[in-house]
């Protein structure tokens, strides 16, 4: 079973995100954490294959925030993929900021937080 650890502000879509995942065919099961404090020490135990991350414009889901946890990730999870998520509507700059980490090879793959549950899904299982 693979497994994604999931680090969000936004806990109503976090949890649409992991019910989409348990009710669907797709052998994922999704760690959620309950503040980004948390999220190294869930990679280190569950070695996920993808980790995704909120990013917002206030601290700890900032961009900056989000890149170095995701050095410390790589560090102990050499294999884990990262995805970033930004509602590219109200953090217009920060959605910029990410179309350029993705471009310059820093995070794998990014999401925009107006896309469906099942849509998220389906590109994460595709990375």
């Amino acid at each position: 079973m693979r497994k994604i650890v999931v680090d969000m502000q936004n806990f109503l879509f976090a949890d649409s995100v992991a019910t989409a995942f348990r009710s669907s065919d797709y052998d994922i099961d999704v760690i959620r954490t309950e503040s980004p404090k948390d999220t190294l020490e869930l990679c280190q135990v569950y070695r996920p294959y993808v980790l995704m991350m909120e990013v917002t414009s206030y601290t700890p889901w900032k961009l900056s925030e989000r890149l170095k946890l995701r050095d410390k990730v790589k560090a102990v999870c050499p294999g884990c993929k990262i995805a970033l998520i930004v509602d590219s509507n109200t953090e217009k700059q920060a959605a910029k900021d990410i179309r350029d980490a993705k471009k310059n090879g820093l995070i794998d793959q990014f999401f925009y937080g107006s896309m469906t549950a099942e849509y998220l899904m389906d590109q994460i299982y595709a990375m």
